[in-house]
């Protein structure tokens, strides 16, 4: 029996006592990172700057090509029940953003969206400099690759919508404006989530890969906000299918989509960094 007590006591301290998760930092150092300067000009003379703006341009990009396509696959089609419906432009939106986040993160960011640039921006996470170059390779790289798709068919393009964000019948403005910015809130706070510095350091034995829950936040959205604006909610998006589109419904609450996923990404920054992680509060801040 004295041995069996024995090797109780030693099974009990071999190893130490596990921390439930998000406790875990008590034991790790984290030091904040510091703010990114609002000014940089010598990022002008980087390579690694340029290569990110092409990055944003390409993802950006392909980002329309695939989901404008699918959307104006779902538009021709005499039988909805033959198409992808409105789940499978869903999934194209939320895959899309899942592999083209994979596929740049480690280049510019992986943000592909004007939205969350200023939330990142908000947050000092990169400078204006640099947001201000991502945001107009977006919107470039948005306008080609609808371009492309209206390239393969001009004229059921324009007779489909062109995948153009329009307020959806029986749906006010406010409708429309509290839609995209609730919906953009859930998508930077998801993107300041998964991409939480101090997150990864205090639980880094559970492995997280950023752009799988990005791309499930991108899916349920378009899923909730389809039917109201066709969801934006990346003003590059909207932006590019609207110049390529261009006709007058698409211009008319144009301004939806952007003040509602600016409006939406500052506060989804104001909560994560002052709520959730008071930085403001934090002595040497």
């Amino acid at each position: 029996m004295e041995g069996k007590e024995e090797d109780v006591k030693v099974g009990a301290n071999k190893y130490s006592e596990r921390q439930p998760l998000g406790t875990s930092a008590q034991s790790k150092d984290y030091k904040e990172p510091p703010a990114a300067p609002l000014f940089e000009p010598g990022e002008l003379h980087s390579w690694s700057f340029w290569r990110a703006g092409i990055a944003e341009f390409m993802a950006t990009f392909l980002f329309l090509y695939i989901t404008v396509l699918t959307v104006m696959g779902y538009s021709r089609a005499n039988s909805k029940c033959s198409t992808v419906g409105v789940q499978g432009i869903a999934w194209a939106f939320g895959g899309m953003i899942f592999a083209l986040v994979y596929c740049t993160a480690g280049i510019s960011g992986g943000h592909i969206n004007p939205a969350v640039t200023f939330g990142l921006f908000l947050a000092r996470k990169l400078s204006l400099t640099r947001a201000v170059f991502y945001i107009v390779m977006q919107c470039l790289g948005a306008i080609c690759g609808a371009g492309v798709v209206k390239g393969f068919q001009p004229s059921l393009y324009q007779v489909k919508g062109g995948g153009a964000n329009i307020m959806n019948h029986g749906y006010t403005k406010g409708d429309g404006l509290g839609a995209e910015i609730v919906g953009t809130f859930v998508l930077v706070y998801t993107v300041f989530s998964a991409t939480d510095a101090k997150r990864n350091a205090r639980d880094s034995h559970v492995p997280i890969l950023a752009p799988l829950p990005i791309g499930f936040a991108v899916f349920l959205v378009h899923l909730a906000t389809i039917p109201i604006t066709g969801t934006g909610i990346n003003p590059a998006r909207s932006l590019g299918a609207a110049i390529i589109y261009n006709r007058d419904q698409a211009w008319d609450d144009h301004w939806i989509f952007w003040v509602g996923p600016f409006i939406g990404a500052a506060l989804a920054a104001l909560y994560h960094q002052v709520i959730i992680r008071a930085i403001p509060f934090k002595s040497g801040n």
